[in-house]
């Protein structure tokens, strides 16, 4: 029984560190997103850092359209990248969690 406790023990904290690793390549994997019609265009990372923001000139005529641009697309890379980050990190959890009867974490 302390064998397959220590063993279990030993698999979660491998898991454990494959999670920290994969959080630290998300912060490479970049999410392009533009505004419908190009004007705008936001670059971040599978971890939701924002990395770069494009504007064209004709937004910045605009104040108030250029900041609903923002938020809109903003938002549109913060889901995309928040879906990477959960898929990725869904799969290395489920990847490494012990079997355990009765304990269906991941359908």
């Amino acid at each position: 029984m302390f064998g397959d406790m220590m063993g279990m023990m030993g698999k979660l904290k491998e898991t454990q560190k494959k999670v920290e690793e994969t959080k630290k390549r998300l912060d490479s994997v970049l999410i392009d997103e533009t505004s419908s019609d190009h004007l705008l265009k936001v670059t971040i990372t599978a971890n939701r850092k924002i990395n770069s923001i494009t504007i064209e000139d004709k937004l910045l005529e605009d104040k108030e359209q250029l900041e609903d641009y923002l938020v809109l697309t903003i938002n549109k890379a913060i889901a995309k990248a928040t879906e990477i980050q959960e898929a990725e990190l869904a799969a290395v959890a489920k990847e490494g969690m012990p079997n355990i009867p009765g304990l269906d974490l991941f359908k």
